[in-house]
């Protein structure tokens, strides 16, 4: 115990309890920390839970025990957080339903090895309690920030995405979602921190401040009132397809026209686009002349995007085509970040043998990566970025485009994500985006959630999950572009970078 980090920081009562206890201990605080994200939205469990972990991190006496309780506490956020991620798996529960379980335990197990190096980490460098409260924001932040580019990255259920639902979402506009999980790792250590070494009732009455204070400034930067700015009315086109029928052939038909009714569909005033979702249809481009020809004609002259398939020799893409009032298509966008399994197989011929190739699109070969972020040019309906899909939860995806569009593009097919979390977590992250850059976002979603995001991250129209519909809605003017459009990640980085690098200096200088 004498080697406990912060040491007088953890109660004794916790310190003489057994290790195994305070692993699963830590395994229920991780997934309280993970009641955060939506559809629960619960910040107050959330932040509680956040606590929690602090706390055992704080109690760890060696090295291998903060690693384990560390790994514990991320495997028990992820596994509620990212519960969804067996939903892909029984769409067709024959083939696949046996991966579902494994899916998620090596997804939570995998990801939490990133807590687990956190914890270590600020074990090592934490002797005091507040040197080890530093060490443990920094190392956490820098574990979620890692979790976004490692082996492609999967910045899903980030910590910071919990404040998506409150106000202080707004700050993500200056630091994003990395400078999110950074500063509310920073006031659960510090509020935490305090309680632990003061013990007085009145700061214990004061703990919640700080975070009123993070929601009051957030909410201090949102108009009161919509800008009259509109920019082009856009309908969404939701055909509520599900999973298991939207390829059978017995169904596509029913689906493809339905889309074609609601494209039809009068309207007082008519809409200048009309959007419909990822994989809309079932013909791929170069095979889809006919599809394309009535498609036009439904829209009556107006522009449609569609999201589809296409070929180039023996490549496949996953792909949005613009096509124009003649059925041609005048732009075309292939999807470059892609859904590792499910559009394509990392380490494919091991996977093979495992029978796990089977899983991703194009029979098991999946599909190759467009070249990289792309601004359409729509003439007067001005620039547009898509995004297909699981690219959304990429900022890297829009920063790295090569100019400003003036509203984001989202098309994605979220039945393979149920009906329970993992759509809401989709559209939750989608809203960050358009906060972090100052734009409005058309979404338009399979089975929902289809919505009008406006640049705080406001819903102006949406259609519900699991309902077939269409809506029409003017697209919300862009704000100037924000701090962390021009930034990205590279200020959070910086500061976590150099705030580790002097423990690190301290480290040694007490070793020696």
């Amino acid at each position: 115990m004498a080697d406990t980090p912060a040491g007088p920081l953890v109660p004794d009562r916790l310190r003489a309890t057994a290790p195994k206890l305070r692993f699963w201990l830590a395994v229920v605080s991780g997934a309280l920390a993970a009641f955060g994200q939506a559809p629960f939205s619960l910040q107050v469990i959330a932040v509680l839970g956040l606590a929690g972990g602090f706390v055992l991190g704080a109690s760890a006496d060696s090295l291998r025990r903060a690693l384990w309780l560390g790994w514990a506490f991320g495997t028990g956020y992820f596994a509620v957080a990212l519960n969804w991620i067996v939903e892909p798996f029984l769409v067709d529960i024959a083939r696949h339903g046996w991966m579902a379980p494994f899916a998620l335990i090596l997804l939570s197990g995998g990801l939490a090895l990133f807590w687990g190096a956190a914890f270590g980490l600020a074990h090592r460098l934490g002797p005091t309690p507040a040197r080890f409260a530093l060490a443990w924001v920094l190392a956490l932040s820098l574990a979620e920030l890692a979790r976004g580019y490692v082996l492609t990255g999967f910045p899903w259920a980030l910590i910071g995405h919990i404040w998506i639902d409150s106000a202080g979402v707004q700050l993500a506009a200056f630091i994003g979602p990395n400078g999110l999980t950074l500063l509310t790792l920073a006031l659960v250590a510090g509020v935490a921190t305090l309680l632990m070494q003061t013990r007085r009732t009145a700061w214990v009455l004061a703990a919640p401040l700080p975070f009123l204070a993070l929601g009051a400034l957030g909410q201090s930067m949102v108009p009161l009132a919509q800008d009259d700015a509109r920019g082009p009315i856009v309908r969404l086109i939701q055909p509520n397809a599900p999973q298991d029928q939207k390829w059978d052939p017995k169904h596509v038909q029913t689906f493809y026209r339905r889309q074609l009714a609601f494209t039809g569909e009068a309207a007082s005033t008519p809409p200048d686009l009309i959007v419909w979702p990822e994989s809309a249809i079932p013909w791929r481009l170069n095979q889809a002349s006919e599809a394309l020809a009535q498609m036009a004609k439904a829209a009556n002259g107006v522009p449609v995007i569609v999201g589809l398939q296409r070929r180039d020799g023996l490549l496949a893409f996953n792909a949005l085509a613009v096509i124009d009032p003649d059925g041609t298509a005048t732009h075309v966008y292939d999807k470059h970040h892609l859904v590792p399994f499910g559009e394509y197989i990392p380490f494919g011929d091991f996977a093979k043998r495992f029978g796990i190739r089977s899983f991703a699109a194009q029979d098991g070969f999946g599909f190759t990566p467009g070249p990289g972020p792309q601004v359409l040019d729509l003439g007067p309906l001005g620039t547009a970025l898509p995004l297909i899909c699981y690219e959304a939860i990429f900022p890297q995806n829009i920063t790295g485009a090569a100019a400003r569009p003036d509203y984001l593009l989202h098309l994605t097919n979220d039945a393979w994500f149920g009906e329970v979390s993992g759509p809401y977590q989709h559209l939750a992250q989608a809203r960050l985006r358009a906060v972090e850059q100052g734009l409005p976002m058309v979404r338009v979603a399979n089975t929902g959630i289809s919505a009008v995001i406006d640049p705080w991250g406001r819903i102006t129209a949406s259609i519900p999950l699991g309902e077939a519909g269409w809506i029409d809605e003017a697209l919300p003017a862009a704000r100037p572009p924000t701090l962390y459009s021009r930034t990205g990640d590279l200020p959070v980085t910086a500061l976590i970078a150099l705030g580790l690098l002097v423990l690190l200096t301290l480290a040694m200088r007490n070793r020696h």
